[in-house]
């Protein structure tokens, strides 16, 4: 049987500026990095493909250079063949191109044209399949290049991900592959190829563009839909939400996470707001603004909290799109009882029945994560709700 021939490629910043605070990592890599942010791109990859490593005899995985996929590739096993070597293919200096000693491990700084270098060479290569690892940046490389000429996934792996063309979560990803390799009849659909400016987003406004669409395996269960724009525009819900929070507080530690929703809280506590961040108030008053991973850890150990976050419309994700300074550790930390989602019911009803997604990436954490959930969607007015990733159930 010809094997299955999956082209595999690791955007090896991404997702290196949300964990530090900095909404993106487009050209932000080094100062990431001086600030300790540790790259998850590949172990974000590596759960995708522990979902087909059983079928290691059927696939032949064709991939670029080093921690741009060859590196993962081979230590898992695969049948492997590199048909690109970062840098080849254009001139860099070395503070484009270079490696940075990061405790042990060597991160290499890649740029966007090695991306793009590296998907036009796998696009001579007679795909089935192009897995890529990224953000919405990410997506926008594989676009200039591929547009609709193969079928494409991506394994959310940035901070930002509003294209359509990922999955639900990295295991999702997995499952759409192994749909393939057990040959269930799955259809292909185009979807949306969007992004963000960063510049802006990083002064908390949210600039969106559709750039074009790309093939992708159409499972719905998996696959998530583009990111639903705008703000809440019903103020008298956020009001009620807004006051039903502020009626709980009391001395305890209340870290607010980004959107809209959460802003509504803050506004009506008179505080100021990093609407794409997460900032942190005790007393009702604020302690800090904007925060990293790191940072939150240190403010809340060995202190009761409570983490106040609202979901991603269109998607349903309330953890891992643009908050990744929720890390596991202080979810951990802070035990699932003091979550508190706020919502309105017409962001819930948009999901038409689908559940809510975490995404933290920690997979036994996402586990212990599911169930109902008592979402506030106003003045003593909650709904329950369920956290269910499709992909923890199959």
């Amino acid at each position: 049987m010809k094997p299955f021939r999956l082209g595999l490629l690791i955007n090896p910043l991404a997702g290196l500026g949300g964990s530090v605070g900095l909404k993106g990592s487009d050209g932000v890599a080094e100062e990431a990095l001086a600030k300790g942010a540790e790259p998850k791109a590949h172990l974000r990859m590596q759960q995708a493909l522990e979902l087909v490593s059983a079928y290691k005899d059927r696939i032949e995985i064709v991939t670029s250079s080093g921690n741009m996929g060859e590196d993962l590739a081979v230590k898992m096993g695969f049948n492997t063949q590199v048909v690109h070597h970062c840098g080849d293919n254009h001139n860099q200096s070395s503070a484009d191109r270079s490696e940075v000693n990061k405790s042990t491990q060597r991160v290499l700084i890649t740029t966007q044209q090695d991306t793009r270098d590296a998907v036009k060479a796998l696009l001579d290569q007679s795909l089935d399949l192009l897995l890529f690892a990224g953000g919405d940046g990410t997506a926008r490389d594989v676009y200039s290049i591929v547009d609709d000429a193969i079928p494409v996934l991506g394994v959310p792996a940035g901070v930002k991900i509003h294209s359509g063309v990922y999955g639900i979560t990295p295991k999702a990803s997995g499952l759409v592959v192994k749909m393939l390799l057990d040959g269930e009849l799955v259809s292909l659909m185009t979807a949306d190829v969007m992004d963000i400016d960063e510049t802006a987003f990083r002064q908390g406004t949210v600039k969106a563009k559709r750039f074009g669409e790309m093939l992708v395996p159409a499972e719905p269960r998996y696959v998530q839909a583009v990111k639903m724009g705008g703000k809440e525009t019903d103020e008298l819900v956020l009001a009620d939400i807004a006051a039903d929070v502020i009626e709980s507080m009391d001395d305890e530690i209340f870290i607010m996470g980004s959107g809209s929703t959460v802003a509504a809280i803050m506004d009506d506590l008179y505080l100021d707001n990093t609407l794409l961040g997460v900032d942190v108030i005790q007393d009702k008053q604020l302690i800090a603004t904007d925060v990293t991973a790191q940072e939150l850890l240190q403010i809340t150990n060995g202190k009761s909290a409570k983490l106040v976050i609202t979901l991603i419309g269109g998607q349903g994700h309330v953890l891992g799109r643009g908050n990744q300074q929720l890390s596991p550790a202080l979810i951990k930390q802070l035990g699932k009882d003091n979550i508190l989602i706020v919502a309105t019911k017409t962001k819930l009803k948009a999901l038409e029945g689908r559940p809510l997604i975490v995404d933290s990436g920690d997979p036994e954490l996402d586990v212990a994560l599911t169930g109902y959930y008592k979402v506030i969607t106003g003045y003593h007015d909650y709904v329950m709700y369920q956290v269910a990733n499709p992909d923890l159930v199959e």
